[in-house]
């Protein structure tokens, strides 16, 4: 009897006794979500293209799958599953050998484990350690899925646009909510309804940062963060593309500047000055004159919107407490790594309860604190490897179709790596780092691409000659 019949029939009891027990809208979410995990299983690439979207526009958004995840980290998870069942059933094209950087993320992957096993025993507190640790996992699994899944040029252009319209969307829900009620608790009824648990904590916690814009990224820190991150992509693809992505893209370039003031995040601001002017050094064309209108735009909101010059005029400031915590982390930093010299694990983040009373705000320094020295020893040999892979050549850079991708998605990791200096966010934090380690994926990907369509073009290039003398 062929299968589709008993799974038909299963399918189609287990739907009417929903409609016969459940209210109308779960019946219509559960059919929703039946609908996509069927989608995702057939097609895995769909399940990539949709944590673009939603990990960009609702990256907090919850669901219950036995155990409590994100929506984001759930898509990746079914990606991975559809793409071993398609492997199981279905011959797959040849992927290319793994790059000394995609060795070396997955022994820091491996390396984990001990931490996690010292965590789990040394530090006695309530958390989830194993959950923690496989959704970490799966967080950096996604830059093995770039080889695997991206393989041709039109997939990882609706990729592209995934991220764009994803990071639009957010935008535009956030700006407005901020502009109209000048407080970033006006989004925590807005991201109830969005399925984010723990909403009254977060209510909490926003009310000391009332005065910064609040989005789906929940912390002002992290939403800067992330666009930071996602910025220089969108400026390289709307400068070198035409109709509705370059809109699109030069719509979250613009709208994205204007949220980045508005959340106050300085160290992503100073790490997105800082690329850009690197950017602008490289003479990519017409970047100077974007920093220049920038400044204009900058310097107009801080005229209109007296709160961000407060935030602005801290940075010179001497009595700034989020620059006086920061110094107490460093001056107790060596007190935490000498009480947990392997590192704490994913059992709980820093700082641990009635073990220590601070955090760390520094991406390298926080590998430490949660993997121990080996840990950011390896994630340094990952970040040194990747930029001698990506590192663009001598010279002014073009900046073409061709090559717009590798260069945004290069100069995104640069900013996440700079920002890591005033904050820890991309790290450990959930589908924060597996945006990071996507655009780290892409990067490599497209300069692998270019760097074999150059060696071709030369081959062919020194070929022709030949034939041109051959009678």
């Amino acid at each position: 009897m062929p299968i589709a019949l008993p799974v038909g029939l299963i399918l189609a009891l287990f739907i009417g006794l929903l409609i016969w027990l459940a209210p109308v809208q779960m019946v219509l979410l559960v059919l929703a979500g039946l609908a996509s995990v069927v989608t995702v299983i057939r097609r895995p690439t769909l399940g990539l293209l949709l944590f673009c979207v939603l990990g960009t526009f609702i990256p907090y958004s919850t669901i219950q799958i036995g155990v409590r995840t994100t929506v984001s980290e759930a898509m990746i998870m079914l990606t991975w599953a559809s793409y071993l069942l398609q492997a199981m059933f279905f011959d797959q094209p040849k992927r290319p050998p793994m790059q000394r950087t995609e060795r070396l993320l997955l022994m820091l992957m491996l390396f984990s484990a001990f931490p996690f096993l010292v965590g789990q025993v040394s530090v006695v507190a309530e958390g989830n350690g194993p959950i923690n640790w496989v959704r970490w996992l799966f967080n950096l699994s996604i830059l093995f899925l770039v080889p695997r899944l991206l393989l041709e040029r039109q997939t990882l252009e609706q990729l592209i646009m995934c991220l764009m319209l994803g990071t639009l969307a957010m935008l535009l829900m956030s700006i407005p909510v901020f502009l109209a009620e000048r407080s970033a608790t006006a989004m925590i009824p807005i991201l109830g309804v969005l399925g984010y648990s723990g909403v009254d904590v977060l209510n909490s916690s926003l009310l000391a940062l009332a005065d910064r814009m609040g989005s789906p990224w929940m912390h002002p820190n992290v939403a800067g963060g992330a666009l930071a991150m996602l910025l220089p992509l969108a400026f390289c693809y709307g400068l070198s593309r035409s109709g509705g992505p370059r809109s699109i893209a030069l719509a979250v370039a613009v709208l994205g500047v204007i949220g980045l003031l508005l959340t106050g995040s300085r160290g992503a601001l100073i790490s997105l000055v800082a690329v850009m002017l690197w950017m602008a050094r490289r003479r990519i064309p017409h970047l100077g004159r974007i920093l220049l209108g920038g400044v204009f735009a900058g310097t107009a909101l801080l005229l209109l919107y007296p709160p961000l010059q407060d935030r602005i005029m801290s940075l010179f400031s001497d009595d700034d407490v989020s620059t006086a915590i920061r110094f107490l982390e460093y001056s107790h930093f060596p007190d935490a790594v000498a009480m947990f010299p392997f590192g704490i694990g994913f059992k709980v983040d820093p700082p641990v309860l009635n073990y220590t009373e601070f955090g760390i705000s520094n991406l390298w320094l926080n590998f430490v604190y949660k993997l121990g020295l080996p840990g950011m020893l390896l994630f340094i040999a990952i970040t040194t490897s990747w930029w001698k892979q990506v590192r663009p050549a001598k010279g002014p850079i073009v900046l073409t179709a061709d090559n717009c991708i590798a260069l945004g998605t290069t100069c995104g990791v640069l900013a996440a790596l700079f920002s890591g200096l005033f904050d820890h966010y991309f790290s450990f934090t959930p589908v924060l780092s597996a945006l990071f380690w996507l655009f780290v994926g892409i990067s490599l990907h497209e300069n692998r691409r270019l760097h074999q369509q150059a060696i071709a073009s030369f081959k062919s290039h020194v070929a022709r000659p030949e034939q041109g003398e051959r009678p």
